[in-house]
């Protein structure tokens, strides 16, 4: 494992999500399908998740003790990027997660090439930003994490396609950020190319694992 990084988005965030109303995008976060915990792993190789089968195993079987719903989205190798958007001493201080569903007129290179093309210089250009991860997600299937005695439901019409985490300074930053005119300017195109939209502030997110080391770090 080279990498792993729980996050907890706020529970008491808004319904209405972070990113503003587009039109013909969801962005209201659905009360039965909201986040509650999420554990970004990266490995250090294809093969790395074969090694650790008997790690696996273990959490298949815990894991009706803690959770109702688990999904688990997967990327092909080299679809996480970090961008290198911080300043000297700009560590990141709040944080938000948006997941992003693309339509079904848009093919997925297209919908990939809105992400890295526009979306994400976009959003590095406000200069507010302290931290800038994608993830571009291979179809769901339900397969890769099929624990037993917990639910995997998740209708197309309700599957994520990619991921960014934004880290701020603050929370006043992170807020200003979405309620700016880079941000109102961006959801014109992002119409074009999302179906949903929905963007969680986040409580606390720890890093476990780091290059392939253990750490801890807020």
């Amino acid at each position: 494992m080279d990498a792993h990084r729980p996050a907890s988005p706020a529970r008491d965030g808004p319904l209405e999500g972070l990113w503003p109303a587009v039109s013909g995008v969801e962005t209201a976060i659905p009360v039965d399908r909201r986040i509650d915990g999420v554990a970004e792993v990266t490995f250090e190789s294809v093969l790395a998740p074969l090694r650790g089968r008997q790690q696996t195993r273990l959490a298949y079987k815990d894991e009706v003790n803690v959770f109702r719903r688990t999904l688990l989205y997967a990327g092909p190798p080299n679809s996480a990027r970090w961008y290198d958007v911080a300043g000297p001493g700009g560590k990141a201080q709040a944080r938000a997660l948006i997941y992003l569903s693309r339509r079904d007129d848009i093919h997925t290179g297209a919908f990939r090439r809105f992400l890295t093309d526009e979306l994400v210089p976009g959003l590095a250009a406000t200069g507010v930003l302290r931290e800038l991860r994608t993830q571009v997600f291979m179809p769901w299937n339900q397969r890769l994490w099929n624990t037993p005695n917990v639910a995997h439901d998740n209708p197309a019409d309700q599957r994520f396609h990619a991921s960014l985490i934004l880290g701020f300074t603050d929370a006043g930053a992170l807020r200003a950020c979405f309620a700016s005119d880079a941000v109102a300017q961006l959801s014109s195109r992002l119409a074009g190319f999302a179906s949903a939209v929905h963007a969680y502030e986040v409580s606390e997110a720890l890093t476990f694992v780091k290059e392939g080391r253990a750490a801890v770090e807020e």
